[in-house]
């Protein structure tokens, strides 16, 4: 029985996993508002007539999360605090009749490319000319930049293209046209993303592009920063590297997920790529653009790594130095090559791995951020949290690296979304603490 009044046409989108789903839900959010519908992203106010919740399949605790929000929300709606609840993204795409089945109070569930279908259950109209508009949930000073859909590539143990297909590019004259709308409402800065941006334009121009579409969106009036995530090692297009030295609003940072470095992981792992290549292949990064800051992820307790393969990476992590590192602990995950192998190294094994290289990057981070003490740096200033306001460095992405945090006394006022010189005077492991010059 309804306990209270709930607002009709009222939408609250709840977003789990990675900066690709959060793309899908501001483009979502924005047909809808066209359709005039009153919509959040993960909003506070308990008045929504209808839920949408965006989830994610990637990993076993990210489809446990998923899970768990589901249910919270079929019980909010048995409690008559919603009316509907609809499921869409990853994990719905990956296991959308074993949902049905387990979780048959939610009112439909969608995949990840089933946008139009969204709207029409919701008596939406899909507005073909709003293609590529977003309701932005970032700040409005940065946006993440989607070029392409689902990946091609072959690694053993990731499920991507079981949820989001084969690659699709977006022509370059239609992300053009979507980043000068992006400049025109504020934004500033451009985080591009992809599953592997460096397939770019094979499948329509048959060729890789990356490079080319770097550069027409740099010419973009009003776009400070451009920034690369997601590039795949093998078949990097190095003259990506010559259009980030040339055009001073890309920034010279590269997010490029390497996994591994022993021969035997990265083979297992089918990654196209070698111990030697890859190192190589970092060395010829830092050689052509001097002072990129690589950040990079890793796995730790794949199937069949040894004491000895560990040993390696934590050697080659700190010979290496990157500026910015994470690491996921392996999940098993059922269609995936990797899951004919035997899931062989323990939780616990895997976390005291994963600790100990996260250990060695602390140090690494906290070296590195020592030297930056006394310089001077451009900084977009994010947020104003407490006492400071936090903002970033061209070396630094949101939400994963570090932060500069500016005391915010009676003699500084800083704008969200302006840039601003910043002297450091100290540093953390993660943080840099500046004055504004």
């Amino acid at each position: 029985m309804k306990t209270k009044t709930l607002k009709k046409n009222k939408v609250n989108v709840i977003t789990l996993g990675c900066s690709k789903n959060l793309v899908d839900s501001e483009v979502l959010m924005g047909q809808l508002k066209a359709n005039k519908f009153d919509v959040e992203h993960e909003g506070e106010s308990d008045d929504h007539q209808i839920v949408i919740i965006n989830t994610c399949g990637f990993v076993d605790n990210a489809k446990q999360e998923s899970i768990d929000t589901i249910l919270r929300y079929v019980e909010a709606k048995k409690q008559g605090a919603v009316e509907k609840v609809y499921v869409t993204g990853c994990l719905s795409e990956r296991y959308k009749k074993d949902l049905e089945v387990e979780i048959p109070e939610v009112d439909a569930y969608f995949g990840t490319r089933e946008l139009p279908k969204i709207l029409k259950t919701l008596k939406a109209d899909y507005k073909q000319e709003l293609v590529g508009e977003r309701l932005l949930t970032t700040p409005q000073h940065f946006a993440y930049f989607k070029i392409s859909e689902g990946c091609d590539r072959p690694c053993s143990f990731c499920a991507i293209p079981l949820m989001r297909g084969a690659h699709v590019s977006v022509p370059i004259e239609e992300l053009v046209s979507r980043a000068k709308s992006l400049a025109a409402k504020g934004t500033r800065e451009l985080l591009m993303i992809a599953q592997d941006l460096t397939y770019y334009g094979l499948d329509i121009y048959k060729k890789r592009e990356l490079a080319h579409l770097i550069s027409k969106v740099s010419e973009v009036e009003g776009i400070d920063w451009i920034r690369l995530h997601y590039a795949f090692p093998s078949g990097f297009p190095m003259e990506v590297l010559d259009v980030m030295k040339e055009k001073a609003n890309v920034c010279k940072y590269l997010d490029m997920p390497l996994q591994h470095i022993t021969d035997n992981m990265l083979s297992s792992m089918r990654r196209g790529i070698t111990k030697q290549k890859t190192i190589d292949l970092v060395n010829k990064i830092r050689d052509k653009v001097p002072g990129i800051a690589l950040r990079t992820t890793l796995i730790a307790g794949y199937p069949g790594e040894t004491e000895k393969d560990h040993e390696e990476m934590l050697r080659w992590v700190e010979e290496t130095r990157f500026e910015r590192l994470g690491i996921f602990t392996y999940s098993h995950e059922e269609n995936t090559h990797a899951h004919l192998l035997k899931d062989d190294v323990s939780e616990k094994v895997k976390r005291k791995r994963a600790d100990a290289v996260m250990a060695v990057q602390q140090e690494i981070s906290m070296q590195l951020n020592q030297q930056k003490v006394g310089q001077d740096f451009k900084v977009l200033i994010d947020r104003k949290e407490g006492e400071y306001y936090v903002g970033r460095t061209e070396f630094d992405s949101p939400d994963v690296d570090n932060e500069v945090l500016i005391k915010a006394d009676s003699e500084t006022y800083l704008r969200i979304g302006d840039f601003t010189d910043v002297n450091v005077y100290e540093a953390s492991d993660f943080d840099l603490y500046g004055k504004v010059k």
